[in-house]
């Protein structure tokens, strides 16, 4: 009987073995297929280019490096003092209106950066309600009888991009303030320390890692924009790869300058992950929900309205109405132009990237939960790295080689069967969804990732314990505990879809336009009231996830 025994257990070991394998082959196979673009990339340094790429090294290339760091060090200021400022005050500070804000604050999110660089530029025009009230309120007639500031500049890209990204250091810094000890804060004002010297010499330290990461988040975001640089005439990197593939048709040098770039977002990995080497943040007792605030009052509250409103004003609100106006201007033919056709394609495309990625970052994240070793998480690690990069990037990385596959297919076919066949993988949907997995899937596995971490693994030892199957534990147990992460990932993949320019630019089949492609080429022929329709459908459906998600930061802060 016990060698009975014996055998039924080394049996039942060896089933629970062979699928923890087989998760660490597929999580290995996801790793392989979504850094085979960037790889791809990276290689590109070792192959001639010609003559062309001396060209653009002796003109161009150093302006493509100027503006990008010029851009990332405005927006990266720019974002750390919004952020943090106006984090602290939602937090810590009492003033009118102070918890619509906490919500309110993070809506720029909802719009793409190129959407506020169109709205503005025609708000802002000579033509413009802003200027012409200017002429009629001080009697100005002409251009000459005044200054006024000329947005399409580097500095008005930067206030463009400061505007949306913000918020990304406003969330992870309020979420770092929130999980402060109220002991911690207590102690410092105990010891004698202001109000400020407390925010300066004990919160802010505490709360850099969330910081930094915000950001970094921030930085990637405004080397990957293009649609904002290409209309304001301000020459980076990601203008630079798409005028070099489609204006001088060099899909090498392409390629190249995509790895230069590449090396701008490892470069800003390594010195944020340098810069924390030694450093270390612990909390000596739990958070807690229910900090003091100091109330504010007189000048005190106006100012700190005024910091939180002018940010909301400028990167949510003030594009909003002016679209708005636009449509109800336009109503008759609002929704003419395909509008249909092109929210029937955005959707398309939103709903299986969206779908797809959760299947993948469920298989990774239990793939990782079941054996976590050093494959798994290099292999987890190298999946991620698809949003740090920008989409023009994984464009190159993905044409270049799928071309190559179908004309090597096409050549075989050819000889073997007698038989001409078209490009079956470039220029199709299937190609423009694999682009945005690369650069979208690390968004689910994050929401994945920690919704599952908050599972007991007891439970899956009693599941095993019962027969169950790794397969079965995922499907009936995990899942459905794990629904509001689920629906994270789901609704942040599909907004980052709807918004996508550059990647959608590049790999979209022909005659297949999005909302976003639609509002590039509008606002690229000055048209933006034939474009306030699809940009303001843009704007409306990446509210969703943003008011969900301060819902949920509100319903942990009241827990």
């Amino acid at each position: 009987m016990n060698q009975s025994n014996s055998i039924i257990s080394n049996y039942r070991n060896l089933i629970n073995y062979l699928p923890s394998k087989g998760w660490t082959a597929i999580v290995m196979m996801i790793a392989v297929l979504i850094a085979t673009p960037i790889l791809f990339v990276v290689s590109s340094i070792f192959i001639d280019a010609g003559s062309i790429w001396k060209h653009l090294a002796e003109t161009v290339l150093t302006t493509y490096i100027i503006n990008s760091l010029l851009l990332m060090f405005g927006v990266g200021i720019g974002v750390l003092i919004i952020g943090i400022a106006t984090a602290w005050l939602v937090t810590i500070c009492r003033f009118w209106g102070c918890d619509w804000f906490e919500w309110l604050l993070l809506l720029p999110l909802s719009a793409p950066a190129y959407l506020l660089a169109y709205t503005y530029t025609n708000m802002l025009d000579y033509y413009g309600p802003v200027q012409s009230t200017l002429r009629t309120w001080f009697g100005w007639q002409n251009y000459n009888d005044y200054w006024f500031p000329d947005i399409r500049s580097v500095w008005g890209a930067i206030v463009m991009l400061i505007l949306v990204l913000y918020p990304y250091v406003y969330l992870l810094a309020r979420t770092a303030f929130l999980e402060q000890s109220i002991c911690t804060l207590e102690a410092s004002r105990s010891l004698g320390c202001s109000p400020w010297q407390s925010f300066f010499k004990v919160a802010l330290p505490l709360a850099r890692p969330g910081i930094m990461a915000g950001l970094a988040l921030a930085l990637m975001e405004t080397l990957n924009d293009f649609g904002t640089v290409k209309y304001f005439g301000v020459n980076t990197f990601t203008t630079g790869i798409y005028d070099t593939w489609f204006g001088l048709g060099e899909r090498e040098a392409a390629a190249q300058l995509a790895a230069f770039l590449m090396l701008f977002i490892f470069t800003l990995i390594i010195l944020e992950l340098w810069s924390r080497r030694q450093a270390r943040y612990y909390q000596n007792s739990s958070p807690q929900s229910h900090v003091p605030r100091y109330h504010l009052t007189s000048w005190r509250a106006i100012l700190a309205w005024l910091i939180c409103f002018i940010p909301f004003f400028g990167g949510f609100l003030a594009p909003s109405l002016y679209l708005v106006d636009l449509v109800i201007a336009n109503a008759e033919t609002a929704l003419e132009n395909n509008f249909f056709d092109l929210a029937n394609h955005s959707l398309m495309v939103s709903v299986v990237t969206a779908i797809a990625a959760l299947i993948l970052s469920l298989i990774m994240a239990y793939g990782k939960r079941l054996k976590d070793n050093f494959l798994i998480n290099a292999s987890v690690r190298i999946a991620a790295l698809g949003y740090a990069i920008p989409g023009s990037v994984i464009a190159v990385g993905i044409l270049i080689p799928v071309g190559r596959l179908d004309n090597a297919i096409a050549n075989i076919v050819e000889q073997v069967l007698n038989i001409k066949i078209g490009l079956l993988i470039s220029g199709t949907i299937l190609a423009l969804i694999y682009a945005y997995l690369v650069r979208f899937l690390p968004v689910a596995f994050g929401a994945v990732e920690s919704s599952l971490g908050k599972i007991k693994p007891s439970l899956d030892d009693a599941a095993r314990s019962l027969g169950s199957t790794p397969r079965k534990i995922l499907i009936k147990i995990h899942t459905p505990l794990m629904t509001g992460g689920m629906l994270t990932a789901i609704m942040l993949v599909f907004v980052d879809v709807m918004k996508e320019l550059p990647a959608t630019l590049v790999i979209r089949p022909f005659n297949f336009d999005t909302l976003a492609i639609r509002v590039y080429q509008y606002a690229s022929d000055e048209r933006l009231s034939d474009a306030a329709a699809p940009a303001l459908a843009i704007v409306l459906v990446g509210m969703i996830p943003v008011i969900f998600l301060s819902w949920q930061i509100a319903q942990s802060r009241r827990s």
